[in-house]
């Protein structure tokens, strides 16, 4: 069961030069190749094993420290995606299949302690991350300096909390051998 087929309306080819012969910084770089890795790594899995998770838990501080490393941007966000909620939800429900029991988690402010009442869901998660940086990648090519302002309030205003989430639950599950 590969993503490719689902998520075919969304390839893209990256270029590491932007329009008019503007040259991109290598955090930028770093950022486009972090975020390649990601997007690839989701479309790309069949199964989650233990060496999927374990490369998703290897990439995400990666990840993490390359949009660190591009600097702080307001937090406007001119670069409205306006999401496909069908392929938004087909991407998520994949993955929490995928995923079965190591999908849900507790979040700080869950009162209750049983199966139930879990509200973090790694799915989730990496939906979010994958559709905003997925979105900065199909435009890299036209407008990479946009692309780079995107990413870094997108990041401030959203997929940041689903990124630390993302890691915190990895880890966790690391800790208890269940990745």
């Amino acid at each position: 069961m590969g993503f490719s087929s689902t998520l075919s309306f969304m390839k893209y080819e990256r270029k590491t030069e932007g329009p008019r012969g503007q040259i991109v910084t290598p955090a930028f770089n770093e950022m486009a190749e972090a975020a390649t890795a990601f997007c690839n790594l989701i479309e790309k899995v069949e199964i989650a094993d233990a060496g999927w998770l374990k490369e998703m838990s290897a990439l995400l501080p990666r990840l993490h420290a390359a949009v660190t490393a591009l600097g702080t941007e307001d937090t406007r966000n001119d670069l409205y995606m306006i999401p496909d909620l069908d392929a938004r939800f087909e991407l998520f429900a994949d993955l929490r299949k995928l995923l079965g029991n190591r999908d849900s988690y507790w979040m700080e402010f869950d009162p209750a302690h049983d199966d139930q009442s879990k509200s973090g869901s790694l799915a989730d998660d990496l939906t979010d991350i994958y559709c905003e940086l997925k979105h900065g990648l199909r435009l890299l090519e036209q407008e990479p300096d946009l692309v780079c302002h995107g990413w870094c309030s997108g990041f401030s205003l959203h997929w940041g909390k689903h990124l630390l989430d993302a890691e915190r639950h990895l880890y966790e599950l690391k800790s208890r051998n269940q990745l």
